[in-house]
């Protein structure tokens, strides 16, 4: 069983910056699959960033250059650096995690943290 719990959310004005953390209990952390959504009002979850266990990285079209994730695995920690924030930004940020299988027969697993809200305001 994995706790995901974020942090870092809030209001700032169009061109800022945020910082959302994503703290996950349970073991094995450096072999999860990490990576922040979101989900604006009235709007389908949306994945933003993914962070692999060798950390090789994905971004959604829409932050690429604005956004970085990253990882500290002795934290058990994954991080989004948002940057030049846009009011399409706003939305509750959920930090996931993707958890391998513990044997070939069995099945991965996926656990959700509960949201941090980011409101970019024009």
């Amino acid at each position: 069983q994995v706790q995901l719990v974020e942090s870092g959310g809030g209001l700032v004005q169009a061109g800022g910056s945020l910082r959302l953390s994503c703290v996950a209990s349970g073991r094995g952390f450096r072999y999860n699959t990490m990576s922040w959504y979101r989900q604006a009002s009235g709007k389908q979850r949306e994945l933003v960033a993914t962070i692999k266990p060798g950390y090789s990285t994905n971004y959604a079209d829409s932050v690429k250059g604005r956004f970085t994730i990253s990882r500290d695995n002795a934290k058990n920690q994954v991080d989004l650096q948002m940057s030049s924030l846009r009011p399409e930004d706003t939305a509750v940020y959920y930090c996931h995690a993707a958890v391998p299988p513990p044997t070939v027969e069995a099945s991965g697993a996926d656990y959700w943290g509960a949201g941090t809200l980011v409101t970019v305001s024009s």
